[in-house]
C-alpha cells in the first residue's frame, strides 16, 4: 500500500509542470496494528475534536473513514499521475445514479485492512460491527441501474482503467421507505444530515450552467455567424469527488457528484428589506435540482425538472471534461483519442448536444468536425425497451429550457434524415420512425435516438436484450447502421457480492479452492467437480443456516415475526414494478396458502416468502401491489392452522445494506419477469453466485445463467420473448386463462371479495380489474406454469442432496457474470482503452 500522497497537478499542461518527482506529504506509514490504531485515534481527536472515552459509534466511523480516505487519495493522486505521464485514455462515465451503498467495508476490503481495523478499533474500546453500521446508505440511487454503475466504478478501478463517473449528489435520494398499516408511505432520506467523510469538496472544479433565455446570430471578423445562447438563469454546479479503490489497491478513481447551488445564494436587499423568503427563494429553486432522485413527472413541473437535472449534470461533466483535456495540453480533435464518454442509458442523451453546442458555439469548430468528434468519444448503454424508460421531452419545453439545444437537435435530425434518404430510407413512415422528434405525440424529442445517432457503439446487457434491441425499438436504426449495436452482458463486483456479503461461504471457497478465486473468477468452476462432495455440501449448509439466522434476527427485530431458519427461504427483492411481477408471486402465495388450509397434513415443504422493493411514489399500481403484500402477510403469518408452514415478509427500505444480509440467506432467487421486458437484471447473478435457486422466466440474463449453470439447476417457466409477442399481437384474453385454473382463479377471487382487506371489499378492485380485463404483463398466462415451477422446487427442496448439489452448481458457473469481465469488454470493443501498467 503506498504511503506518499502526490500535489494535483490536473490543471497544468505537460509543459508546466513542475520538474522532477512529485512532492511527497505527511502520511505515516502503517506497519502496525499500533501504528493504524494512533492514525485513526488521530482523526478522532485532531479532525473531528473529540474525545476518545466518549466518542459514539458514529464519532468512530468518521475518524477510521477520513484515515482510510487519506490511503485512498495517495493512491488516487498516484494513479492520476500515471495516467498524464502516460497519455492514457480516460473513460468517462455519466449516469443518473451510482448506489454505492456503504463504502467503510468496500474500501478495507480492497485496501485488505478489514483485520487490521478490527484489532485497532478494539484497542481503541470501539467495536467494529457497530462503527460499520453507523454509517448510512449513500441515497444515490434506486435500483439495478445505480447498483450496476457502482459495480462498474470498482471494476474499472480494480481493471486499472483511468475513470471518472459522474452524477448527482442527492441531498435526499429517491425516499426513504415505511410501510404504515401495509401502506407504502414516502420519507425524505437524510444520508448527508451528520455530513459524508468520504467526499472531497472541489471549489476549483465548480461551473455554471445555464437555463432558458434566447439565442443570438453574432457575425465574426471573417463574415461567419455564430450561435451566442443568452441563458436567463444560471445554476452553479458543486463538485465533491468521492474516491473508489480497486481490488488489492491496483488503482483507484474518482466518482464525481454534482450539487446545485445558486451563483448568488442570497439576495441581500430582498433580506434587508424584510422578505425573508424572497431572499433565498433562487437558492431553493436551484438546490431543488440535486435534492431528489425521479422527482415524479406527472405534472409540467416535475417534467421540467427531470430535464434540469439531466442537462444539469450532464454540462457539468462535459465541461469538466472538457477542461481537463484542454488543461494537459491536447487539442479537441484528439478528443476521441483520450475520452470514452459512456451514457449509462437515456437520462444523460442531452450530452449530445451538449458536446456539439460547446464544440461549435464556444472553441469554434466546423459542424461536421464537431460531429465526429462527439460520435468518436460517446457510447450509449440501453438499458430497457419499455417505452416509458426510452425518455421522450415535449419540444416546446425543450426550446423553452434549452433553446440552442433544441436548434442543434433540429439541425442534426436534418442530416442525419439527409443520411437515411440516401441510404434508400425515403419513404415517409420509415422517415417518421427515424426521426429524432416524434411527431405523433404532440411532437416530442426521442432521447433514446438521439443517443443512438450521436454514438460510435449502442449496446444491449444480455444477449435477448441486443436482440430485441435489434429486432424491435432500433429496428430501422439498425438497418442504418448495423455494426453499431453490440452487446455487453450485465456483470457485479464479487468482491462486494461475496466477499463482503458472504464472509463464510468466501471462507469456504478459499478452503476449497484456493487463494486464486479471490482474484480469478473462473476458479469458481472448480466447483464442478466438488458438486457431489457430502463434506462440502454439509459446510455449504451450515453457512447458509447461519446467514439465514442473521435475516431471521433482523426481520424479528423489524417486524416482530418468527421465522424458521430451517424452513425454505423464497426472495423476490427488487424495485416495484408491474413487469418484474410482484404480484405474480404474491398471487401463488395466496393460492398456496389456500391448498395448505385446505389440505393441512399433505406434507408441505415450509417456506418464507420475503419482498422487499420501493415503488415510484407516483406509480399507483405498484404501491397498491406493495399494499396487499403487507395485507396478505398480515392474514397468512396469523393463521394458526398454516403459519408454520408459510410467511410472508415484506422488508422496507430496501437498500444496498439489506441486500447484503438478504442474499446470501436466500434458497430461491424469483427472476419472474415478463419475457422481453428485464433487460438484464443484476440481482438474478448475485444470488447465484451465493448459491440460490433462480426461479425465472427467458428473460435478461436469466437465459445466460440457465446456460451456465445448467438446465437441471434453475427453474423455468412461463412464455417465451417471442411468443409473449406472438400472444399480444394474437389478441389477449386473461378471463380464459382465469377460467382454466382454479387455483388462479380462486386466489383472485379471495383477493376481490376481501379476504385480504376486511371491511373494504374494493380496496383492490384495480388490481383484479387489470387482471380480469387486460393484464399487460401476462401474470395470468404465466400463473400456471409458475405454480408448477414452485412444485418442483419444494420437490427438489425434499431431496436435500440433490437441492445443495444445484446450489454448489450455481456458484461455480458464475465466474463468467463478474463485472470485471463486463468492464474488460467494455474497454476492448467500446472504449478501446486498456489498463495502466505499474
Amino acid at each position: 500500500m503506498s504511503n506518499v500522497s502526490t500535489r494535483d497537478h490536473s490543471d497544468l499542461p505537460a509543459s508546466g509542470r513542475a520538474p522532477g518527482p512529485a512532492v511527497p506529504l505527511a502520511l505515516a506509514p502503517i506497519r502496525s496494528v499500533a501504528d493504524w490504531r494512533d492514525a485513526i485515534l488521530a482523526k478522532l481527536v485532531y479532525a473531528l475534536g473529540r474525545d476518545q472515552r466518549t466518542a459514539s459509534d458514529r464519532d468512530w466511523f468518521e475518524a477510521l473513514a477520513l484515515a482510510l480516505r487519506d490511503r485512498v487519495v495517495a493512491h488516487g493522486l498516484d494513479s492520476d499521475d500515471l495516467t498524464r505521464a502516460a497519455g492514457h485514455k480516460r473513460v468517462y462515465y455519466l449516469s443518473l445514479e451510482f448506489l454505492v451503498g456503504r463504502l467503510l467495508v468496500d474500501t478495507l476490503t480492497n485496501l485488505d485492512m478489514t483485520g487490521l481495523t478490527r484489532a485497532a478499533l478494539g484497542e481503541l474500546g470501539a467495536d467494529f460491527e457497530r462503527v460499520r453500521a453507523a454509517e448510512p446508505d449513500a441515497a444515490l440511487g434506486n435500483g439495478g441501474l445505480g447498483r450496476l454503475a457502482a459495480c462498474f466504478m470498482e471494476s474499472a478501478a480494480s481493471l486499472a482503467i483511468p475513470t471518472c463517473g459522474y452524477g448527482i449528489r442527492y441531498e435526499n435520494g429517491l425516499f426513504r421507505q415505511e410501510i404504515r398499516n401495509g401502506v407504502q408511505v414516502e420519507l425524505p432520506e437524510d444520508w448527508l444530515a451528520a455530513g459524508n467523510p468520504w467526499e472531497i469538496r472541489r471549489p476549483e472544479r465548480d461551473c455554471d450552467i445555464g437555463f432558458g433565455g434566447h439565442v443570438e446570430q453574432v457575425g465574426d471578423d471573417d463574415g461567419a455567424t455564430r450561435c451566442v445562447w443568452h441563458p436567463a438563469e444560471l445554476v452553479r454546479a458543486v463538485a465533491h469527488d468521492t474516491p473508489v479503490i480497486g481490488w488489492r489497491a491496483r488503482h483507484a478513481n474518482r466518482l464525481r457528484l454534482w450539487s446545485a447551488r445558486a451563483v448568488a445564494p442570497l439576495r441581500l436587499d430582498a433580506f434587508n428589506a424584510g422578505d425573508y423568503l424572497g431572499a433565498v427563494a433562487d437558492d431553493v429553486r436551484a438546490r431543488s435540482v440535486s435534492r431528489v432522485l425521479y422527482p415524479s413527472d406527472t405534472t409540467p413541473a416535475g417534467q421540467e425538472l427531470r430535464l434540469r437535472q439531466e442537462y444539469f449534470f450532464s454540462a457539468a461533466s462535459l465541461h469538466d471534461i472538457l477542461r481537463r483535456h484542454l488543461a494537459e495540453g491536447y487539442d479537441l480533435s484528439r478528443l476521441p483519442d483520450m475520452a470514452a464518454i459512456q451514457l449509462n442509458d437515456t437520462h444523460p442523451a442531452i450530452a449530445i448536444a451538449e458536446m456539439m453546442r460547446l464544440l461549435v458555439d464556444r472553441h469554434g469548430t466546423a459542424w461536421n468536425e464537431a460531429w465526429r468528434i462527439t460520435c468518436g468519444c460517446f457510447s450509449y448503454t440501453n438499458h430497457t425497451l419499455l417505452p416509458e424508460a426510452l425518455e421522450t421531452w415535449p419540444v416546446a419545453l425543450m426550446e423553452r429550457l434549452l433553446p440552442r439545444h433544441m436548434q442543434i437537435i433540429y439541425r442534426l435530425n436534418a442530416d442525419h434524415l439527409e443520411a437515411a434518404r440516401a441510404k434508400g430510407a425515403a419513404s415517409d413512415s420509415l422517415q417518421a420512425s427515424l426521426s429524432m422528434i416524434d411527431e405523433t405525440q404532440g411532437r416530442r424529442v426521442r432521447m433514446g435516438t438521439l443517443a443512438f445517432v450521436g454514438s460510435h457503439r449502442v449496446n444491449g446487457v444480455s444477449a435477448l436484450h441486443t436482440g430485441l434491441m435489434r429486432e424491435t425499438v432500433f429496428h430501422d436504426l439498425h438497418v442504418l447502421h448495423p455494426d453499431r449495436i453490440t452487446n455487453v452482458t450485465n456483470g457485479i463486483t464479487f468482491r462486494r457480492w461475496l466477499f463482503e456479503a458472504n464472509p463464510r461461504l468466501t471462507g469456504l471457497l478459499v478452503d476449497v479452492l484456493g487463494d486464486a478465486v479471490l482474484d480469478d473468477p473462473s476458479v469458481l468452476a472448480g466447483l464442478r467437480g466438488l458438486a457431489g462432495d457430502p463434506g462440502l455440501r454439509a459446510r455449504l449448509i451450515a453457512c447458509r443456516r447461519a446467514n439465514k439466522v442473521a435475516l431471521s434476527n433482523l426481520v424479528g427485530e423489524q417486524l416482530g415475526i418468527g421465522l424458521d431458519p430451517d424452513a425454505l427461504f423464497d426472495v423476490h427483492v427488487k424495485r416495484l414494478h408491474e413487469y418484474k411481477r410482484q404480484l405474480l408471486n404474491i398471487l401463488e402465495a395466496v393460492s398456496l396458502w389456500q391448498a395448505i388450509r385446505a389440505r393441512p397434513a399433505a406434507g408441505w415443504v415450509p417456506r418464507v416468502k420475503i419482498f422487499a422493493g420501493k415503488a415510484a411514489a407516483s406509480y399507483a399500481q405498484a404501491r397498491l401491489i406493495i399494499r396487499l403484500i403487507n395485507d396478505v402477510a398480515s392474514v397468512i403469518n396469523s393463521d394458526p392452522v398454516t403459519s408454520d408452514l408459510l410467511k410472508v415478509v415484506f422488508l422496507p427500505n430496501f437498500n444496498v445494506s439489506l441486500a447484503e444480509i438478504i442474499i446470501p440467506a436466500a434458497d430461491l432467487s424469483e427472476q419472474i419477469s415478463t419475457a422481453g421486458m428485464e433487460a438484464s437484471g443484476t440481482g438474478n447473478m448475485k444470488f447465484a453466485l451465493n448459491g440460490a435457486l433462480t426461479i425465472g422466466t427467458l428473460d435478461g440474463a436469466n437465459i445466460e445463467i440457465h446456460d451456465h449453470v445448467g438446465a437441471d439447476n434453475i427453474f423455468i417457466f412461463g412464455l417465451t420473448a417471442a411468443e409473449v409477442a406472438v400472444r399480444r399481437l394474437d389478441g389477449w384474453h386473461p378471463e380464459c386463462s382465469i377460467v382454466a385454473s382454479p387455483a388462479l382463479a380462486g386466489a383472485i377471487e379471495a383477493i376481490g371479495r376481501g379476504t385480504f382487506s376486511p371491511g373494504e371489499d374494493t380496496r383492490f378492485a384495480p388490481i383484479v380489474d387489470e387482471l380480469r380485463r387486460t393484464d399487460r404483463f401476462l401474470v395470468t398466462a404465466d400463473f400456471d406454469s409458475y405454480a408448477e415451477a414452485q412444485r418442483r422446487v419444494a420437490a427438489l427442496w425434499r431431496d436435500r442432496d440433490a437441492w445443495w448439489r444445484a446450489a454448489v452448481l450455481n456458484t461455480a458457473g458464475m465466474g463468467p457474470f463478474s463485472s470485471d469481465r463486463a468492464i474488460g469488454e467494455y474497454a476492448e470493443k467500446i472504449w478501446h482503452v486498456t489498463g495502466l501498467e505499474r
